[in-house]
């Protein structure tokens, strides 16, 4: 297999690369280990519609996602603030009223945030899209090798990954010690988290003039929030995990039935009765994480792309998840601001091309 693009990773940032390349009439092949296109964004499937295992929320100011959801004819609708924020001690006794929404202005996506997936790999060529197809190799002269038995040849090479996970990858010749330092340093953003999800038939709380949201200090969720699609459908409450990766790994059943015992605690008992639930731990999901994302960073990592990973192999590597985006990296939106930087020196690095 020859092409012009070789892209690693079927993300978000990945798949409007591809999007743009198809635009510009670039030939590109996309490589994505799991069995779906996504990677961080994903959604627990309802018959009430989806709800978000992965990102939930973009913001006002965040213009590339605004465009892309106008783009694809996408709904967005403001994440459900109305009603009492909780707050549940040490002891597990609730207080209402307590604190403010933190998550009141933004935005959220009907049917979910893999509708903007959807709609991204719906418009690409789908014998370019390759699932399943985990790149092991690459070498400097823009060969791939794909599970072990096949074989890419590309002019130019997009790992469209985590840094993290991109310096796992076999590379000849190796990278240079400064690269290789700074792709493994970079943290992956939410690589840590796991969240928990509870459908129910209705939401419930809102009659009872609660908001869903919801800290902790008790646990096993720190945070909580309304999970509602619009108009409460499907509705839903969802929390982030407090409680270390490390410690969460095989005590998955255990934190569900603790996770569904804290929401009747503060949501009152129709909480602990859910239509179904769902337990996404990114942290043991090898295709995000490696060992070095256990511990989640205390804050909001100051990202960007360093120096030693520009220009590396001669310009024919490029890096290209949201953890490299100077503009709001970690989000849905420096995916999108990686996508695009990316874009440009592609098509630059083709015009400037000496003509055969």
């Amino acid at each position: 297999m020859k092409t012009e693009i070789a892209i690693v990773g079927g993300g978000l940032s990945g798949l409007a690369l591809a999007d743009g390349l198809h635009q510009a009439g670039v030939d590109f092949q996309l490589f994505e280990a799991r069995p779906r296109l996504g990677g961080r964004i994903a959604a627990l499937a309802t018959p009430a519609g989806a709800v978000d295992l992965g990102p939930s929320w973009f913001w006002p100011g965040q213009p590339r996602i605004a465009r892309l959801i106008e783009d694809l004819g996408l709904r967005a609708f403001p994440q459900h603030a109305d009603g009492d924020i909780c707050f549940e001690d040490e002891r597990g006794i609730v207080h209402r009223g307590m604190g403010f929404a933190s998550m009141e202005g933004s935005f959220r996506l009907e049917g979910g945030m893999e509708s903007i997936i959807r709609g991204l790999g719906a418009r690409l060529p789908q014998e370019r899209l390759h699932l399943s197809s985990g790149v092991t190799e690459i070498a400097q002269d823009g060969r791939l090798l794909i599970d072990g038995d096949r074989w890419c040849e590309a002019r130019q090479v997009v790992l469209a990954l985590p840094p993290r996970i991109a310096a796992t990858l076999r590379f000849r010749p190796a990278l240079e010690t400064d690269t290789a330092r700074h792709l493994a340093a970079i943290p992956t953003w939410m690589a840590g988290h796991a969240k928990f999800v509870a459908v129910y038939d209705a939401p419930f709380w809102r009659r009872d003039g609660l908001s869903g949201d919801a800290m902790s200090r008790r646990g096993p969720l720190a945070e909580i929030h309304d999970a509602s699609g619009p108009d409460g459908a499907p509705a839903a409450l969802f929390g982030f995990l407090g409680v270390p990766a490390p410690q969460r790994r095989g005590r998955e059943d255990d934190l569900r039935a603790a996770a569904l015992q804290q929401l009747a605690r503060i949501f009152g008992p129709e909480a602990a009765a859910p239509v179904t639930t769902d337990f996404a731990d990114w942290a043991i999901q090898p295709e995000t994480a490696t060992e070095a994302d256990a511990a989640a960073p205390a804050g909001h990592p100051a990202y960007g792309l360093p120096a030693a990973l520009v220009g590396t192999w001669e310009g024919r590597l490029h890096f290209a998840s949201t953890e490299t985006a100077s503009d709001m990296g970690g989000l849905m939106e420096g995916a999108l601001a990686s996508a695009d930087r990316v874009l440009g020196l592609v098509l630059g690095a083709r015009r400037n091309r000496p003509a055969r």
